[in-house]
């Protein structure tokens, strides 16, 4: 496709709507991620950002977005599928940041595999724990910090209505995110945390060429009533409105961001 990610650096300009929060986002590296990180920047938001070590590259790219907003931004290198360093990124945003206020579970694995044969107990645990584990350990560990009026964002998908045969094991998390959002929302509405979810359809992020056969990048997105893929920078606003005060009586529910194919 010859597409290069859009993360809103010429176009994203903020009103200052997140002003003085502490955010902590996984996958901010690149993808959804960076483009959330710049949006949040842009609002007015510190934020840290959590990236694989070999990421490293991508990350220092994503802080020198955010420190051109004027805002901090600390790089945190590590693997989500471990507890500890789960509980060790919540530590770094209090510390490094002076607190927490809002948590975007963004970091997720996918890899095509042509049925449920292919997919092997590795790779399957590998999805399960950096799109699942990972949340639940991140959530557990930010709620004790979390004062009234924060916010979990979780990234949920298409593919939790719509499952794509070739990304069962995926698909298969993306659902449990959604329900794990809407439970989690209900336990933590008296405390003035709310939970929600953007629900993204075919987003061309460098995920895709990298776990995709070439024959489906070529038409990534092509079948969406808008005929095309969805750039990062197309998201952002979507978590900017449920990390801020406009989305306040919002918990529990999750947005669409799909390119017009309809979800129920």
């Amino acid at each position: 496709m010859g597409l290069q990610p859009d993360y809103g650096e010429k176009t994203y300009r903020g009103s200052g709507k997140l002003e003085g929060r502490k955010a902590l986002i996984t996958g901010g590296d690149s993808g959804i991620g960076r483009a959330v990180a710049l949006a949040f920047a842009r609002e007015g938001a510190d934020v840290l950002i959590s990236y694989l070590p070999s990421e490293e590259t991508d990350a220092r790219e994503t802080c020198g977005l955010v420190e051109d907003a004027g805002r901090k931004a600390v790089p945190v290198a590590g693997d989500i599928r471990e507890e500890q360093q789960c509980v060790e990124l919540v530590d770094r945003a209090v510390s490094e940041l002076g607190g927490l206020d809002v948590l975007v579970n963004n970091a997720a694995y996918q890899m095509s595999q042509d049925g449920i044969a292919a997919i092997t107990t590795d790779q399957f645990d590998r999805v399960m724990k950096t799109n699942v584990y990972a949340m639940f350990w991140l959530c557990k560990a930010a709620i004790p910090h979390l004062p009234p009026g924060s916010t979990i964002i979780n990234t949920t998908s298409i593919q939790a209505y719509q499952p794509s045969p070739q990304l069962l094991d995926y698909a298969t998390t993306k659902a449990a995110i959604l329900n794990f959002t809407r439970g989690l929302a209900q336990e933590l509405a008296p405390k003035g945390i709310r939970v929600n979810a953007v629900a993204p359809g075919p987003i061309w992020t460098p995920l895709i060429p990298a776990t995709l056969p070439a024959d489906a990048v070529d038409k990534f997105g092509a079948d969406t009533p808008l005929g095309r893929a969805g750039q990062p920078a197309e998201l952002a606003a979507a978590y900017v409105f449920l990390a801020s005060t406009d989305s306040s009586y919002i918990t529990g529910e999750r947005i669409g961001i799909t390119g017009g194919n309809p979800l129920p």
